[in-house]
């Protein structure tokens, strides 16, 4: 770890307040520039004891614990430090009991806060964590992942993955905060980046076809590393689905239109073994090409939204065709398989996000199970598993 990895921010500029309204559980997510250098000042007001546990991951905590933890130390807050293996695979049975174990060996009480320092994956299962230690004790969100900021770290969802399929166990817990810093994306790899940039443009593509307008002109901007563009669009990402969690907290009607494309990623995940040979925002690159190819197959937009879509993802280096997914990813009936575990069956059926065009996304279990045998073996190639 260099010097000045350990030195606040110099950014540190004016930032966007997003407002999560949830009644007793509304929250903030402050979207800007350095935050993560002045993070004790955004979460001390907000502790009912000024006791923390910050948990993040090997990749992560080298660059942004101390920092985050001097920060917190500015204020007058003690810090417990807790640091997990990276990856997918850490959202594993395994590792929640080890987290959880760690927790309470830190003699947790019900007034202290975890603070969840990473991309999705910690976010997920501090979060999980958060709801299950003493019945339920809060947790504060601090993404440093594109991924994690426009979409994992909002709206309380938590959770594990089974060998059944992803994100099968977990809870509805929200957090009390979210600090967006977007200066920590210059962290990232680039390929980390586009992935969360897949996730980015399903704003888009679900109810904002000005938004999608926009990222087809930006988007390049975003991935470079322009700031007012990145922090624009975080802004832009953060109130959408603050506002869909707003009037749907529990998936029960329109939130699901936040898994376009999910179905078939979480299929193509589940199957590639969560490693790093796919990563979140890939699987749902694909799969949103998928949807709309769907959608235009059905009668339901036109082919060339749905060409629009695979078009743009792909100038931005994000996968669209089979021969980007790993070989297990490919057999259509284990895909078939995992699509009928998915969190959105029904009575049996399986209720699909589609698209009448781009930014007018909908739900829908009127699709026969022929259809989408159909469409995998045109898009993978084959006619049998």
């Amino acid at each position: 770890m260099s010097a000045n990895e350990l030195e606040p921010d110099s950014r540190v500029q004016s930032s966007d307040t997003v407002h999560v309204a949830l009644g007793a559980r509304s929250y903030d997510i402050i979207v800007g520039v350095g935050l993560l250098s002045e993070a004790g000042k955004h979460i001390a007001p907000l502790l009912a004891v000024p006791r923390t546990i910050l948990i993040s991951d090997e990749n992560v905590a080298p660059l942004y614990l101390e920092r985050v933890a001097q920060s917190l130390s500015n204020h007058g807050v003690a810090c417990g430090r807790i640091v997990l293996p990276a990856g997918e695979q850490s959202k594993s049975f395994a590792q929640f009991e080890d987290l959880l174990e760690r927790i309470l060996a830190a003699k947790v009480e019900r007034g202290t806060t975890l603070l969840a320092l990473g991309g999705g994956v910690i976010g997920d299962l501090v979060g999980f964590a958060a709801s299950a230690v003493l019945r339920g004790i809060d947790f504060i969100q601090l993404p440093t992942s594109l991924l994690a900021q426009i979409d994992s770290s909002v709206g309380g969802k938590t959770g594990i993955n089974s060998r059944h399929g992803k994100n099968l166990i977990g809870s509805f817990h929200q957090p009390r905060l979210v600090v967006a810093d977007s200066a920590a994306l210059d962290s990232l790899a680039p390929r980390e980046l586009a992935a969360g940039y897949g996730e980015m443009v399903k704003y888009g593509l679900i109810d904002d076809v000005e938004f999608f307008a926009w990222l087809e002109a930006n988007g390049q901007q975003i991935l470079s590393g322009d700031e007012a563009a990145r922090r624009h669009a975080i802004a832009v990402c953060c109130r959408a689905k603050a506002r869909i969690v707003a009037e749907d907290e529990h998936e029960s009607g329109r939130r699901a239109l936040l898994n376009l494309g999910h179905t078939f990623a979480h299929a193509f995940e589940a199957e590639s073994g969560y490693g790093g040979d796919l990563l979140h925002g890939e699987a749902v690159s694909i799969g949103m090409g998928l949807a709309f190819r769907l959608s235009a197959r059905l009668g339901y937009c036109d082919p060339g939204d749905a060409a629009r879509v695979t078009t743009h993802l792909k100038a931005l280096g994000l996968p669209t065709q089979a021969a980007d997914l790993p070989a297990p990813a490919r057999r259509r009936d284990a895909l078939i398989e995992h699509m009928s575990r998915d969190k959105k069956m029904k009575d049996g059926r399986l209720n699909l996000i589609l698209a009448r065009g781009i930014g007018r996304a909908f739900v829908t279990a009127d699709v026969p199970p022929s259809d989408i045998s159909s469409l995998l073996d045109e898009f993978l190639g084959t006619e049998a598993s």
